[in-house]
């Protein structure tokens, strides 16, 4: 038996908390990850699956977050833990997302990546100074997710809100094609790169088609969260379509 037999794992785990109605972070990360590089998931409450998923309700997500989840992936092994909820820590602040990430790296022994700050990360990579944004939040949670990305020293020039409140399932409902509608519309003349907000959103399947048609890097939360998590550890992206998107090129070449 070689290494070769099992090529999904054996080169690192990922550890990933996801939201429990969330049914699009993981496939999007089974189509990303590099080969051996495995994912192990836990599933958090914490929110009324049934409100539309505003700024209170993602506040209370993050902060209900229990200590057990991350002893979960703790005793996993994993190498660094995902905390796949780009709202729940952009709705709170840099300041709260800092101590967060803090929280869990004391609490898992390993470094940890919120989708928030992966966006930072990324677009700050890029070099990004203006960025066009949209996501499926309502406007009262994008005004503070565009607070949270704008104290970074980035302004955006552009913004879709999501045409009407959506529901969980309406978001995770989402098709790739209604996604690069949306994002078609955005004004994005002097945007140096497109950003769309939130794990539950096929995003990352519209990367491609984004990038081609605007071209400009596109970024995703599960995109950046991924590219981020790979990153600390060092993991090479080998043949995964993650090294295909034009802002994982560009954030790779300017990182040499």
């Amino acid at each position: 038996m070689t290494d070769s037999t099992y090529p999904t794992r054996g080169l690192a785990r990922l550890g990933i908390v996801v939201p429990v109605t969330n049914t699009n972070l993981e496939p999007d990360m089974a189509m990303l990850a590099p080969a051996g590089v495995s994912l192990h998931f836990t599933r958090a409450g914490g929110y009324d699956i049934d409100e539309i998923p505003d700024e209170k309700q993602m506040q209370a997500y993050s902060d209900s977050t229990p200590d057990a989840l991350i002893e979960d992936l703790r005793l996993c092994y994993c190498d660094v833990v995902l905390y796949g909820c780009t709202s729940a820590t952009l709705a709170q602040g840099p300041a709260f997302d800092a101590r967060f990430r803090e929280r869990i790296e004391a609490l898992a022994g390993v470094p940890a990546v919120t989708a928030a700050s992966a966006l930072v990360e990324v677009l700050q990579g890029l070099g990004v100074r203006r960025f066009a944004f949209t996501s499926p939040y309502v406007a009262t949670l994008n005004d503070l997710a565009l607070a949270y990305l704008e104290s970074f020293d980035m302004t955006c020039v552009a913004r879709r809100d999501a045409p009407e409140p959506m529901s969980n399932d309406a978001v995770a409902a989402a098709s790739p094609d209604e996604i690069i509608a949306i994002a078609k519309t955005l004004d994005i003349d002097t945007a140096e790169a497109i950003v769309i907000s939130c794990t539950d959103y096929r995003a990352t399947e519209a990367i491609p088609a984004l990038e081609a048609a605007l071209g400009k890097p596109v970024v995703t939360s599960n995109q950046a969260t991924l590219l981020v998590g790979l990153k600390r550890l060092g993991i090479d992206l080998g043949d995964s379509p993650l090294g295909e998107h034009l802002a994982t090129r560009v954030y790779l070449d300017r990182a040499v």
